[in-house]
């Protein structure tokens, strides 16, 4: 019997063993998996998608009417302040779309209906008269845009989001104060300085 058990142990070393006598190494075939991050709207509250989504609106707006400015505009500085909406808002823009593309947020590619009925109107005008009207709309589009820009960067949940808010509301600062400006100039009244036009006023009454 205990022949035998020589025998077959003798027997499963040697088919262990390759012809050079070295034992076989049990080779993995598997290849190591790379996992490819699935984009994925699971993190992205509704909040965030709805700031994203009207931001994503605005800035197409912006470009569009821009666009439209520096071709219809009199003013020089209007047909400037068109371009800069331009330049600023397709950055605006794109670095959004990043965000969007790494979060699996499908954003706005066109124009919305309450959008594309002001380009067709604004597109009517001329001279003097698109350049009050263009600008009264910028005026009254960054008193919007500075407020959803400011709150999201405040209380927004998502980090990344919340950092371009932060990083975007200056320019739109910047881009309200200017509108503001060219308002005087151009003889636009707005809301804002209808008010201040009260206050002056009652200070010298």
């Amino acid at each position: 019997m205990t022949k035998y058990l020589f025998v077959i142990m003798a027997l499963v070393a040697l088919s262990l063993l390759t012809p050079s006598g070295n034992i076989v190494a049990q080779q993995s075939t598997q290849q190591p998996q790379t996992q490819t991050k699935q984009p994925s709207t699971q993190t992205v509250s509704a909040a965030d998608k709805d700031f994203a989504m009207k931001a994503a609106e605005g800035g197409m707006a912006e470009v569009a009417l821009g666009e439209l400015a520096t071709k219809q505009a009199a003013n020089d500085e209007v047909k400037q302040f068109g371009q800069r909406m331009v330049t600023d808002h397709g950055k605006a823009n794109n670095e959004l779309k990043d965000w969007a593309s790494k979060k699996g947020v499908t954003l706005p590619s066109d124009l919305n209906a309450k959008h594309k009925a002001l380009q067709a109107r604004l597109s009517k005008l001329s001279g003097a008269e698109f350049d009050r009207e263009y600008i009264r709309e910028m005026v009254k589009d960054h008193d919007k845009d500075t407020a959803a820009f400011d709150k999201q960067s405040r209380t927004g949940r998502d980090p990344e989001l919340k950092a371009w808010a932060a990083q975007t509301l200056p320019t739109l600062r910047e881009h309200q104060k200017m509108a503001k400006d060219l308002a005087g100039k151009v003889g636009t009244t707005t809301a804002e300085t209808g008010k201040s036009e009260k206050k002056s006023t009652k200070s010298t009454q």
